[in-house]
């Protein structure tokens, strides 16, 4: 099984390899990570990368060093997304009208005042 998440995490990394020589910039990351469905928040993104050992902006991240880490995360099953039904319960709660949807204006409405 790690062989597998071992080749699923490479081919993520590969896709923001666009130099083709193992290295990812850093600002990447979070991407590369939630394209392989887990959902850490930038907070999480910047713990993984001092675990990566990564210490400054605009450095470059090697295949060696994010592959130990993501495997890891895969493997204790870290991040995943939040489930459906707690997602559809907080959407009830934001469709006061119950029509199911929420408009435009309610979701800038609860996001920027409630």
């Amino acid at each position: 099984i790690v062989a597998e998440i071992e080749k699923k995490i490479t081919e993520a990394f590969e896709v923001f390899d666009r130099e083709s020589n193992k290295t990812v910039d850093v600002r990447e990351i979070g991407c590369i990570v939630r394209s392989l469905g887990c959902f850490p928040s930038e907070a999480e993104v910047q713990e993984l990368l001092a675990q990566m050992e990564v210490e400054e902006p605009g450095e470059f991240i090697h295949l060696e060093q994010f592959l130990p880490v993501m495997t890891k995360v895969l493997l204790e099953r870290r991040f995943w997304p939040i489930p459906e039904d707690v997602i559809l319960h907080a959407f009830q709660a934001l469709d006061a009208n119950k029509c199911g949807y929420i408009t435009k204006e309610d979701l800038v409405k609860h996001l920027t005042e409630e």
